[in-house]
């Protein structure tokens, strides 16, 4: 009975086009992950909301909107892997990977530490290797100065890896694209903070 349900749920999923998936996912992020209040942010700087993007990455819904909307954003693109830095990349990359798989389209996936393990292979770059000269494309859930993925860029410029673009749920529109830009990576986001009235 279960398995049936959950079946005819994906199969529901599936019939949605590109522009249906995303308003899903606006609503998801509107009603769930969207707080308002004062918060600290990653970045140091404070907000009177902050936009919790695991809460959907996390979720079984919010993992298939998210990752199939990133799938359609690849289509045309030449990559040999997508990935970004750990925590917020980690659920959107997982989602990247089975849903890919699924649509027999896999696409690699790594997710990128913030230290390099000290222990076993004392790896930074987690996932199926990556060679020097490989073209990949950075994610992450929410962006505000974009010091995750620059630094995430910055372990992979390390391995010779080129990374060239990044994809966010979110741009919190507060400095992230410019700060990218400056090392040469365009940032993409499904949303905008101000899509949302802030």
């Amino acid at each position: 009975m279960t398995v049936g349900l959950i079946d005819s749920r994906i199969k529901i999923m599936e019939k949605l086009n590109p522009a249906e998936l995303k308003v899903r996912l606006f609503n998801l992020l509107n009603q769930e992950a969207l707080k308002r209040g004062k918060f600290l942010l990653s970045s140091g700087k404070e907000s009177n909301y902050y936009l919790d993007g695991r809460v959907i990455t996390l979720s079984p819904q919010g993992a298939y909107l998210v990752a199939s909307i990133i799938l359609d954003m690849l289509k045309g693109e030449i990559l040999d892997a997508i990935g970004g830095p750990t925590l917020g990349a980690d659920p959107i990359v997982g989602a990247l990977a089975a849903l890919s798989y699924i649509n027999r389209q896999p696409i690699k996936t790594f997710i990128v530490r913030k230290q390099a393990k000290e222990h076993g292979t004392l790896q930074r770059v987690e996932g199926p290797a990556l060679k020097n000269g490989d073209r990949v494309i950075l994610v992450d859930d929410v962006a505000t100065s974009g010091k995750a993925i620059l630094e995430a860029k910055q372990a992979l410029d390390k391995i010779g890896v080129i990374a060239e673009k990044a994809i966010v749920i979110v741009d919190r529109n507060q400095g992230a694209a410019d700060n990218l830009a400056k090392v040469g990576v365009k940032l993409v986001s499904i949303f905008k903070i101000a899509d949302f009235g802030l």
